[in-house]
């Protein structure tokens, strides 16, 4: 006979009473971080012990059907427990429909409690946390497909898990894909260039024009700092920076640095300075330019507006209009990711790394990682250590392990300034080299871009750039922060949305979207036709990519974008 089944609303009671809500990072304390979070996962622990315990239990007994503790008539419809063999064995699909009937309990046991909504959000994302980590798809003994896969290749699979599990413990890191597939400049990375530029935060990267003509003014194009560059330049055929080019547009990159000791001092301000306005300055001079073309993608997208903004404070304007991708300018409402920032966890970050140090790219990679933990962790463990499946090769799963670090004092005044106290958005709130910045003062035509699924920067709050840019038009795409936007046209997949001709942006999202119109394909070709008529007269492609004041110095995609974190 089975064990009591746990209830999960006891635990969770006790929990939410005697301890405080997470913190992003609490200390650069390593021992009292672990005796902290020791602590806190004590009920959590008991928890995880119960409910494994329970499955256990019920998988030994073969009348666990008749026991109760979960409908029997319903089909799963939870893809963890998709495979036939969680149907075919009634022991296993009452594990499967007691552990979502315990996390619902919990969930709704959650949704009562007297505290905060946002302590409850708090609470909802760890509980969801420890809950996917309790599924029963993730433990042998109560996993029926790998229970069968090794009894067909008698052990070999879970022989094979204990080798991909070994690699990866030595890694200190879950693979998502095979690693040794691609190489950046081989593979990946292609697009063909030159770095006109190097300073010791930034290359610049020029790319070889393929076409015979191309429009006088350049494209600059400030990718994100916590990720290296090459998102959108992965392959041929998905290649946003490839695109561009071929339509006919000179288009300059920003590599960014994977920061290292010699780079833990650097400030926000030195992104700007060192980064994006050197970038400008650049890309002006070289292309012989009244003006440029910029695009900002996810944060990068946060240092090019600051970066106009403060042009704009000493009254010069090099830029013909902006692009934002999934870009957060107003951080009012910036998802799950805000609920892991507290004024807490802020300080004590500030303490450890903001005068110097470094954010390490595994710490973001672990919370990205988290948001989405059954599409990011779990899977990968239950096909690789359970059923010894070594991932595919995968480009942008590639891409996404290739760790950034960040400065210390750079990310928390990032952090501070955007997710804690949401000054950006605030004239005159924020000092930028010397000068108070204001949105509203930039008066430039703004192409601004979200994703419908994004869970970095959700759409309603990208939107809410259009209300504090002067001149700014909208387009949602389908799909999440990456796929969303590397969406090229060949492929015909996805959708968009853009509003009618002069539907604007009015100041509710919602509204927005209403009034849209739902367009079939990839959201590029609307993008190229807004920008082109910034972009200039055409002229004849040079030959030679730089100038006698920007020799080329190597060849793209350069030598910082392959420099690994430590």
């Amino acid at each position: 006979m089975t064990s009591p089944l746990p209830d999960p609303t006891s635990w969770l009671t006790d929990l939410i009473k005697t301890q405080p809500p997470m913190v992003l990072w609490p200390t650069g304390d390593v021992a009292n971080t672990s005796a902290a979070l020791s602590a806190a996962a004590a009920p959590w622990t008991k928890s995880v012990a119960q409910m494994t315990q329970w499955q256990m239990d019920t998988m030994k007994s073969f009348w666990a059907p008749f026991l109760g503790g979960a409908d029997q008539g319903d089909a799963i419809k939870d893809r963890r427990f998709s495979d036939d063999a969680w149907a075919k064995d009634p022991r296993y699909e009452l594990v499967a429909k007691t552990y979502l009937a315990q996390t619902d309990l919990a969930q709704k046991a959650l949704d009562a409690s007297p505290i905060d909504e946002r302590s409850k959000a708090q609470w909802s994302f760890a509980l969801r946390q420890v809950a996917d980590a309790l599924s029963p798809a993730n433990t042998l003994l109560t996993n029926p497909e790998a229970l069968q896969l090794a009894m067909e290749t008698g052990g070999a699979s879970l022989a094979e898990g204990m080798k991909l599990f070994t690699e990866d413990l030595a890694k200190g890191r879950i693979s998502m894909t095979d690693e040794n597939a691609f190489e950046v400049g081989v593979n990946v990375c292609t697009t063909p260039g030159s770095v006109v530029l190097q300073n010791e935060l930034i290359q610049i990267i020029q790319y070889t024009p393929t076409t015979e003509n191309v429009f006088k003014r350049p494209l600059l194009i400030v990718p994100p700092c916590i990720n290296k560059y090459y998102i959108l330049d992965l392959q041929p055929a998905n290649s946003f920076v490839g695109h561009a080019v071929a339509q006919g547009h000179t288009v300059f990159l920003v590599s960014w640095r994977n920061a290292g000791p010699s780079q833990e001092s650097l400030t926000w301000d030195d992104y700007l300075e060192q980064g994006v306005l050197t970038a400008i300055d650049a890309a002006l001079k070289i292309s012989k330019a009244d003006k440029i073309n910029a695009l900002g993608f996810c944060i990068g997208g946060t240092l090019i507006t600051s970066a106009l903004a403060v042009l704009a404070a000493r009254g010069e304007s090099p830029v013909a209009s902006l692009t934002l991708l999934t870009t957060l300018l107003d951080f009012s409402d910036t998802g799950e990711i805000g609920l892991l920032v507290t004024k807490e966890g802020v300080t004590a970050r500030e303490k450890a790394i903001g005068q110097g140090g470094l954010l390490k790219g595994s710490e973001l990679a672990q919370v990205f990682a988290a948001l989405r933990a059954n599409d990011l962790i779990w899977p990968y463990v239950v096909k690789g250590y359970l059923k010894g499946q070594a991932p595919p090769a995968f480009d942008l799963l590639y891409w996404n392990s290739d760790d950034t670090n960040l400065p210390g004092p750079m990310f928390c005044y990032y952090i501070r300034n955007t997710y804690l106290e949401n000054k950006l958005r605030e004239p005159g709130a924020l000092t930028m080299l010397g000068e108070k910045v204001d949105l509203g003062a930039l008066d430039i035509p703004v192409f601004v871009y979200a994703s419908k699924e994004d869970h970095i920067v959700p759409w309603t709050s990208a939107y809410e750039s259009t209300q504090l840019l002067r001149n700014a038009s909208f387009v949602l795409g389908a799909s999440g922060h990456i796929a969303g936007v590397i969406n090229p046209p060949a492929k015909m997949k996805r959708n968009f949305w853009i509003a009618p001709d002069g539907g604007g942006t009015p100041a509710d999202p919602n509204a927005w979207f209403e009034a849209a119109e739902k367009v079939p394909g990839s959201w590029w070709p609307t993008w190229y036709e807004w920008l082109a008529p910034h972009a200039g007269n055409e002229v004849k492609a040079r030959a030679k990519l730089g100038s006698a004041q920007f020799a080329p110095l190597e060849e793209a995609p350069g030598s910082y974008v392959k420099q690994k974190a430590p």
